[in-house]
């Protein structure tokens, strides 16, 4: 089973690059299933619309992750009971509308894809990741299991990942948009990498206008971030090989197309 994950698609430019080189690497990478996360793909650079929802699925992929600006975008809550495809972080409590992970069949097995979100310098009122992830492991029924842990630190994740190394095919971060060079197998069992990296503005800070970010840095007062627009683009990935018996990962390597990275097929 191969797996194909890109990360956070920030704005109208990272939509552009899903729809130009999405449907590339699934031609050239045949993955049997690609995960996309859109928390970031309005316009505007925070939550996700209707129209993005099925504009991503229409280019290619077949289950969309969110994170921490899951609601951000008020109209989530008029269509995400009825998107199937659509997973928010599974740690959000309670009755949170929506699902926190689906499954995918894929030939004779079953992948399970879950969201879940980190706590440390974020939103403490979420449950704890690990106790869920503990929970959710034997009601999920399947080997193949893939995890976008949405986390700001990068111990987080990678402990995320050790302590559930055996029991999860794959723990890929995302949220902080800038991509680490640390994708490896932990113990022959569980694909990691700490940070899948963003699709959008290459020429950017995380996807938003450089100006407005130094000038809160230098001045320390509110400012507003606006999605960069212009320039060139951006697109992050993955690709990660499971053992088509255990769930286990056998492979997993980075993506990357970007100016200094021009798409090779």
């Amino acid at each position: 089973m191969r797996i194909l994950f890109v990360g956070d698609v920030v704005g109208d430019m990272g939509m552009a690059m899903i729809h130009e080189y999405l449907p590339q690497l699934k031609r050239d990478l045949k993955p049997q299933v690609t995960i996309v996360n859109g928390e970031n793909s309005t316009p505007v650079g925070r939550g996700i619309s209707y129209k993005i929802y099925k504009q991503l699925l229409k280019d290619g992929a077949d289950v969309v992750t969110m994170g921490n600006h899951t609601w951000d975008n008020a109209e989530l809550f008029e269509f995400i009971d009825d998107a199937k495809r659509l997973v928010r972080p599974v740690n959000f409590p309670g009755k949170t509308p929506g699902q926190g992970w689906t499954k995918v069949k894929v030939n004779q097995q079953t992948l399970a894809v879950v969201n879940i979100q980190g706590r440390v310098f974020m939103n403490q009122l979420v449950d704890d990741p690990f106790a869920t992830m503990a929970d959710l492991v034997p009601e999920l029924d399947t080997p193949f299991v893939f995890v976008d842990f949405h986390g700001e630190v990068t111990s987080e994740k990678r402990a995320f990942a050790m302590r559930f190394t055996g029991d999860v095919s794959a723990v890929v971060g995302t949220h902080t948009h800038v991509q680490t060079s640390d994708a490896q197998v932990l113990d022959h069992q569980t694909a990691f990498l700490t940070e899948v990296g963003m699709t959008g503005p290459a020429d950017s800070i995380l996807g938003m206008q450089a100006d407005s970010v130094i000038t809160r840095f230098e001045n320390q007062r509110p400012a507003r971030y606006t999605v960069q627009t212009q320039g060139p683009g951006l697109l992050s990935g993955c690709v990660i090989d499971l053992n088509d018996r255990t769930g286990h990962a056998r492979a997993i390597r980075s993506i990357l197309i970007s100016p200094q990275h021009p798409y090779q097929s």
